[in-house]
């Protein structure tokens, strides 16, 4: 008998007020507003260690909502997304009061130059001891391109041509400045670190150039944790090459099953192998002690969302403005520059406004999992079995009940199932995630770089490496 696999769960949240329920922040038990405050953060990664949660994944943009009415009109009042503060300066406080949370968190490759960007992240791996990773995103908004001083976004599968180069700048940076046994700390010899281990690159790319040094010395992992998020054609190549984990969109089970395959055959494709990856679906969960009570929460937390606010949200992510339609009005649902899933989903049902908006009655468009813990448990079980995943992305509803309903009830549930750790693992979060070692598989694109840069280091001269990242 094949061993039923064990769950991975994710707190999906966000640095703002309204992420993905919206509205929700108008529930007088809601604290979303105290996002501003450290106390709030370090509670949350509290609360999520002692449910034994393997990472908060923790979402960003850069830009602001404002297809919808073509203003920002709603997303201001509703909160959606705006204000929103940086997310990587959350973890160390946050991993200051916990030993193994993980923490996935969303940068945009569109908006800073890799060289700075490597620091930062090889920084948040040393003080994580290792527990950090990195949702690795290319842009959809325009607002967020004007804002630094470009017309538009780049083509879709142009983002993910220069989100490629950027990758190759980052492998070489992380992976092959710095040798192993660089860092010597010998205080009798005077030698902290060996000059002659220590490499210049040199990327030339398509899209970035820069020649120098990695400013931090290897970390726990050297490469964060690689998650993406992202189920277009180009995605999924993008995928293939570097996702280590893969957040992906799925109404039910056999939805997630279709794109699972397309995904770990995109991966064996690419070099490597199916379970490379682990993919995680994203789900919201309304639970209680009973399915009464849980029922009796929903119909209580749906008379304080948004519908609306969720629609001008899917409106940014679709590149449609939904108010310039009638409730039962054809929409119509052409080729976008914005997230190419999130419109062919979209398109394939034919959803009218009115639809889209009876969809959206929790203020997001999530699936949503209602009752007990062991009700709710049972379905997470069946969406993993049957929809071939690995794990959910848990989006936030009222905070932080959310969270501690969560732990109450559906962890229990799902352990009494063997289907969810009783203990953290040792080790960093590539290892508890993956299964394998601290660093980068040797199937992996970016591992591929490091093997390829030891061999360079015996014909090139010691300070200096100059490779192609294949």
């Amino acid at each position: 008998m094949t061993a039923r696999k064990e769950i991975l769960l994710n707190a999906f949240t966000m640095n703002c007020v309204g992420h993905i329920n919206h509205g929700l922040w108008t529930h007088p038990r809601d604290r979303s507003q105290d996002y501003t405050t450290i106390g709030y953060w370090t509670e949350l990664a509290r609360t999520l260690e002692a449910g034994l949660f393997d990472a908060v994944f923790i979402a960003d943009i850069v830009g602001v909502y404002d297809v919808y009415g073509g203003s920002i009109d709603l997303t201001a009042r509703e909160a959606i997304q705006l204000p929103v503060n940086d997310p990587t300066l959350l973890v160390p406080a946050m991993a200051a009061v916990t030993e193994h949370l993980g923490f996935g968190v969303t940068v945009n490759t569109a908006v800073e130059h890799p060289y700075t960007f490597a620091r930062r992240f090889s920084t948040l791996d040393h003080l994580t001891d290792g527990r950090i990773g990195w949702n690795i995103v290319t842009g959809y908004l325009d607002s967020a391109a004007r804002a630094v001083g470009r017309d538009a976004m780049a083509e879709h599968d142009e983002r993910y041509d220069r989100a490629d180069d950027y990758l190759d700048f980052l492998y070489k940076l992380w992976e092959t400045s710095w040798d192993e046994d660089a860092v010597r700390r010998d205080k009798d010899a005077r030698v902290f670190a060996d000059p002659a281990a220590i490499h210049e690159i040199r990327h030339d790319g398509p899209y970035y150039q820069g020649r120098g040094y990695h400013l931090s010395e290897p970390s726990p992992q050297r490469t964060p944790v690689l998650f993406q998020a992202g189920t277009s054609g180009r995605g999924q190549r993008f995928a293939a090459r570097h996702a280590e984990c893969v957040f992906i969109s799925a109404s039910d089970p056999e939805a997630a099953r279709r794109t699972a395959r397309e995904l770990r055959a995109a991966v064996v494709a690419a070099g490597r192998q199916a379970d490379d990856i682990r993919i995680f679906v994203g789900l919201s969960v309304v639970t209680g002690a009973t399915d009464a009570e849980a029922e009796e929460r929903l119909l209580d937390y749906v008379a304080h969302a948004s519908p609306e606010a969720g629609l001008a949200h899917f409106a940014a992510g679709s590149g449609i403005d939904f108010s310039r339609y009638g409730p039962d009005d054809e929409i119509a649902y052409g080729p976008t520059n914005a997230i190419q899933s999130t419109t062919a989903a979209a398109r394939r049902k034919g959803l009218s406004k009115r639809q889209l908006l009876d969809g959206l009655k929790l203020g997001g468009r999530y699936p949503l999992l209602v009752g007990s813990g062991d009700t709710v448990a049972a379905e997470m079980a069946r969406w993993v079995d049957e929809g071939e995943i690995d794990g959910f992305n848990l989006t936030r509803t009222v905070v932080p009940e959310c969270w501690h309903d969560v732990t109450r009830f559906v962890v229990p549930a799902l352990q009494a199932r063997g289907r969810y750790k009783t203990a953290y693992a040792e080790g960093t979060l590539r290892r508890r995630l993956l299964g394998e070692g601290d660093r980068l598989a040797p199937r992996h694109a970016g591992a591929s770089a490091h093997l390829s840069a030891r061999t360079a280091s015996a014909a090139a001269p010691a300070s200096h490496l100059s490779l192609k990242v294949s």
